[in-house]
């Protein structure tokens, strides 16, 4: 499904009121000492990750749409592979032409599909650990070696993945999105930086 600009708008202002309103209730009683405020916390990060994971999936579908057909298509691939807990690397070619950053991939040339990519990603496919290359509605490629981030994720520790995804977006223009295989995480690296999509 491709989120439209209006219904964001929409969904954003409703939690931003719902979060302005956990945080005037907390404000209220924090230091009242018979009051246990843990739930009220747990209620507003709920919240604030439900309107982060909105804000990442619509700026997502923004930054593919130029370029492919297939942001529905992606997304659905990725939200299958989060729930079977198998790892995958994507990475979707927009302005400049990545192929020189793509190493040992074997040449696909199949028209974009959950069902492809999934199988591609199965555990035990002998090219689920590499990148899949994608340009505009075509993977081009799969099992492809990546040049890994040389920066930091804000001292965090994180998968071969990730500094691969992080690492072809310091180089190009493309994103790469990337499924954690041990907890299901969904994120995108864009400008060598990595946003969470879905945890």
């Amino acid at each position: 499904m491709i989120y439209g600009p209006e219904q964001y708008k929409n969904d954003v202002d409703r939690y931003i009121v719902s979060i302005k309103a956990q945080l005037q209730k907390l404000s209220g009683t924090w230091n009242v000492q018979s009051c246990c405020i843990l739930e009220d916390f747990e209620l507003l990060q709920k919240q604030v990750m439900e309107a982060h994971n909105l804000a990442s999936t619509y700026y997502l579908q923004s930054y593919l749409l130029p370029y492919t057909d297939e942001a529905a298509t992606l997304s659905l691939a990725a939200q299958h592979l989060s729930e079977r807990r198998h790892g995958g690397l994507i990475v979707i070619e927009r302005k400049e032409d990545v192929t020189a950053f793509m190493h040992n991939g074997i040449e696909v040339g199949a028209k974009v599909s959950y069902t492809m990519l999934e199988t591609i990603f199965y555990d035990g496919n002998p090219l689920h650990d590499g990148a899949v290359h994608i340009r505009k509605d075509e993977i081009l490629s799969a099992g492809n070696i990546l040049p890994v981030a040389k920066s930091e994720q804000q001292g965090k520790k994180i998968g071969t993945r990730h500094r691969a995804a992080i690492g072809i977006s310091e180089v190009t223009d493309a994103i790469a999105i990337v499924v954690s295989e041990e907890t299901g995480r969904i994120s995108f690296a864009l400008q060598g930086k990595l946003y969470t999509v879905r945890n």
